[in-house]
């Protein structure tokens, strides 16, 4: 029998990929990376030519944990030929495209990845004492399954359509979808863009820049009381750092979710320049005089509905500070709300081996292990509710990974930065005072 790899990933986006490339050079871990599709492909839906990432380069898959690694942004752009146009670009913040290209370049280059699997089941075998994942190879049906010490959970989070437009009928198109359908959107004599982060505005962007030559009307409709710009100030980028997932993690689970709520927009921001450049395409555009596109903030969609017969989508929204309902009619519907982490089912055999919160949530320590026994089944980006708003971001993937690959050699290979923040997060150990009751 193959003797069991010392953990098999399952899930191949940029998370499990930085873990890929950090872990390559390391001869004492087997790892096997396992994914459903055919191969690398990074919101493919949303790779719009001019669309730029929201973290720096140096925010790739490695370059934060291991500056040397072969597998980095800057020697990707070398092998391509690109790195003086970069160079002389003088932008820190590469195009997405050119980043989904770079994590198809440093997947080429890994031993580990095995696409075309989709993961069926996780079961455990007590005696052998290791995780037995089946899955299933969509292009031939082919069954094959692995054995592995541990796990990496690195699963993604799916499209989230929000209840008001679940089950809705019709051609409505979420923003992963939406290059694929933008041909038959503006073919619509109108469209309307749900969604109030930096999804919604690139593709408000887009379409807006083709209203004059194809004819259509435009409406964005946000909940959001305004269209926040994403904050990127260098104190509030000392958040994303060891020390504040320190604090996060030691705050009440309560406490945590209401933080997590009230920083949205450090998160899920628009770009500010993004913001600008919509403004003044309006301003441009409404020289003309005729108006056709709208914006609504403070509107929250409560019911869609659908004519097959008219092909009308039909939108009962209501202004949320002036409480006043009203509807909206559109042809083309985009619904750019986001993604929700989704516990996979193929855990459901497992979830006793599984810590869990009082929500259904997976219980996540402060190194990333979230199974009864420690140090067996980690999580990448499922963990928001517990290490805060970090956990999606890029920019700390390479520290988690860090992270997960001192847990799983049992000594830390990468050096871990504990320290990095001017600011205090925590009040000063030592300095806190009992609260005096007053005397009757």
């Amino acid at each position: 029998m193959t003797p069991p790899h010392d953990f098999i990933a399952i899930g191949i986006g940029p998370f499990n990929l930085g873990l890929a490339c950090l872990t390559e050079p390391i001869t004492e871990l087997d790892g096997l990376f396992l994914d459903s599709k055919p191969e690398f492909d990074w919101h493919s839906g949303m790779l719009l030519g001019s669309s730029l990432l929201q973290t720096p380069f140096l925010a790739d898959l490695v370059t934060l944990a291991d500056p040397t690694s072969p597998y980095s942004f800057l020697n990707y752009l070398k092998e391509t030929g690109r790195l003086y146009s970069f160079y002389i670009r003088e932008n820190f913040y590469p195009l997405r495209t050119e980043y989904n290209d770079y994590c198809r370049w440093a997947a080429g280059k890994l031993s580990g990845l095995r696409f075309d699997h989709h993961v069926t089941a996780v079961t455990y075998d007590e005696e052998e004492g290791t995780y037995l994942v089946r899955a299933v190879r969509p292009s031939t049906g082919e069954p094959v399954s692995y054995r592995s010490r541990r796990l990496v959970l690195g699963t993604g989070t799916p499209p989230h359509i929000p209840e008001a437009c679940r089950g809705l009928e019709g051609d409505a198109v979420h923003s992963s979808r939406y290059l694929d359908h933008k041909a038959a959107l503006q073919a619509k004599r109108s469209i309307t863009v749900v969604g109030s982060g930096q999804s919604a505005a690139e593709i408000y962007y887009d379409l807006l820049q083709d209203t004059d030559s194809h004819g259509y009307s435009l409406t964005w409709v946000t909940r959001s009381p305004r269209f926040f710009p994403l904050e990127y100030t260098k104190l509030t980028l000392e958040m994303t750092s060891p020390e504040y997932a320190d604090y996060f993690h030691s705050l009440p689970s309560s406490t945590r979710d209401e933080v997590v709520a009230a920083q949205k927009n450090l998160y899920k921001g628009i770009d500010s320049a993004l913001i600008n450049a919509i403004f003044d395409l309006l301003y441009t555009k409404s020289r003309g005089g005729n108006r056709s596109d709208l914006l609504m903030t403070n509107t929250e969609v409560t019911h869609a509905g659908h004519d097959a017969g008219s092909g009308i989508h039909t939108l009962n929204l209501r202004q949320v500070e002036q409480q006043r309902d009203f509807t909206h009619t559109t042809e083309g519907l985009v619904l750019a709300t986001g993604y929700r982490y989704e516990v996979p089912e193929f855990l459901s055999p497992i979830t006793h081996r599984i810590r869990w919160d009082s929500s259904g949530r997976f219980a996540v320590r402060r190194d990333y292990s979230t199974d009864t026994a420690g140090r067996e089944i980690y999580v990448q980006n499922a963990e928001l509710h517990t290490h805060g708003f970090v956990a999606p971001d890029l920019g700390m993937a390479a520290y988690r990974n860090s992270c997960i690959i001192r847990e799983l050699l049992g000594r830390e290979y990468y050096p871990i930065e504990r320290s990095i923040a001017f600011q205090d997060f925590s009040a000063p150990e030592g300095a806190v005072r009992p609260v005096e009751v007053a005397s009757a």
